[in-house]
């Protein structure tokens, strides 16, 4: 049984979340704010973080940036009055999706259970495989059963997205991705969902990169295509 926390919301909200979820076979904890999320998402034990926005006591970019940095675990920021701006913020804090509201409840765990579904895909990958699913192209090793990623001895701190970005392109090296593709291969979604996560994730990897090693570029844009990851 998967463990989901919702953070902030409405108590008419949170309470027909909580018992849609809980019907889907998740287990729910509900916290009205951001201090009690917060403290709730450092206990551990949690597959899955909603945050809504506003939240009552706080910042939810800030928030989200705070769990990011406590936990490995994914992160959905459901706002009330969705914007571009806010919705890269969100991206750029560790978020692994925004979602707008009003959305269909189906639609929501679809696209929660589509992430769940690939982490789990990836836990019975590496026990098939064990360690000869690590990558290394150069000095970039991925660590595919540790989800852990290294320029040399220097670890890259990445979300869950990202990682799974990364080991996705490196694990196929030299070959064209259309944004469209890589969100359906990692994100797990129909192709017709928004494309502007893609981008956002790629050039936020690409920053991380560049912060260990500024030489680091092979993660190419190749105009009109997409993008691939260059050993060459």
């Amino acid at each position: 049984m998967a463990h989901m926390l919702i953070i902030g919301g409405t108590g008419t909200s949170s309470a027909w979340e909580k018992g849609f979820f809980e019907k889907k076979g998740f287990d729910v904890a509900a916290a009205a704010g951001g201090k009690d999320g917060l403290a709730a998402a450092k206990q551990g034990g949690i597959d899955v973080i909603l945050i809504h926005s506003p939240l009552p006591d706080g910042d939810s970019i800030g928030l989200c940036c705070q769990i990011r940095a406590a936990q490995n675990v994914p992160v959905f920021l459901v706002a009330e009055r969705g914007c571009d701006e806010e919705q890269i913020k969100a991206l750029e804090a560790g978020a692994d999706d925004y979602i707008t509201a009003p959305v269909s409840p189906a639609v929501m765990a679809a696209r929660i259970e589509a992430c769940l579904s690939m982490r789990r895909r990836l836990l019975e990958e590496r026990r098939t495989v064990g360690e000869d699913a690590d990558i290394c192209v150069g000095d970039l090793t991925i660590f595919i059963r540790r989800r852990q990623a290294f320029r040399g001895r220097t670890e890259i701190p990445l979300t869950v997205k990202e990682f799974d970005l990364l080991a996705f392109l490196a694990g196929h090296p030299d070959q064209v991705f259309s944004k469209q593709e890589l969100f359906k291969q990692v994100w797990h979604l129909d192709a017709s969902g928004d494309l502007a996560t893609v981008t956002v994730h790629i050039n936020r990897l690409r920053e991380k990169l560049n912060q260990v090693s500024p030489a680091f570029t092979a993660i190419e844009t190749v105009w009109g295509n997409g993008y691939r990851f260059q050993t060459a």
